[in-house]
């Protein structure tokens, strides 16, 4: 598995790179005057290179998949095509491509997963599809993304001078 067969997959299911750089895009602008769409784009690669991603990617769109063709057993197939609120499990999948990159991408991911935008509203919103776990995973992989430009950011503030160790 390659980043470039994860983004077949991706727009084999509607949703492309510069999509999810919209977003990492949004999420980061605010804290970074000097960002730029392309950096997105760069950063939302290298979180697609990752292969614990690539495989998490994989499950949830298999899972998402599958149950579109009424192939699940019951009751995870009516809980899926219901997309039930308090099922949970798309959210913990998405986790682990959040977690490569720490609590900012724990804390993106709740905004996102809040807010939907962009392209998770219309994975979210779409009923000719099921979507599942793929909202939350765009949800995960943007703000994983996301955070790994906040790490990066050599323009943050740096508050670590101000600590006092009394």
């Amino acid at each position: 598995m390659t980043e470039q067969h994860m983004i077949q997959l991706l727009q084999k299911r509607g949703v492309t790179v510069e999509q999810i750089s919209e977003i990492v895009f949004k999420l980061q602008k605010p804290y970074n005057d000097h960002l730029t769409e392309q950096e997105c784009t760069d950063s939302v690669m290298a979180v697609l290179a990752k292969r614990e991603v690539q495989y998490t990617l994989y499950t949830g769109i298999a899972l998402d998949e599958l149950a579109e063709k009424k192939l699940l057993p019951e009751p995870l197939q009516s809980i899926l095509e219901a997309d039930e609120p308090l099922f949970g499990v798309d959210e913990t999948l998405a986790l682990g491509i959040v977690h490569v990159y720490g609590m900012i991408g724990l804390t993106s991911f709740g905004y996102l997963d809040k807010e939907k935008m962009g392209i998770i509203r219309s994975l979210n919103d779409d009923k000719s599809a099921v979507h599942v776990f793929l909202d939350d995973l765009i949800c995960g992989l943007a703000a994983a993304a996301s955070a790994r430009i906040a790490h990066q950011n050599e323009h943050a503030p740096d508050y670590s001078s101000k600590l006092r160790l009394d």
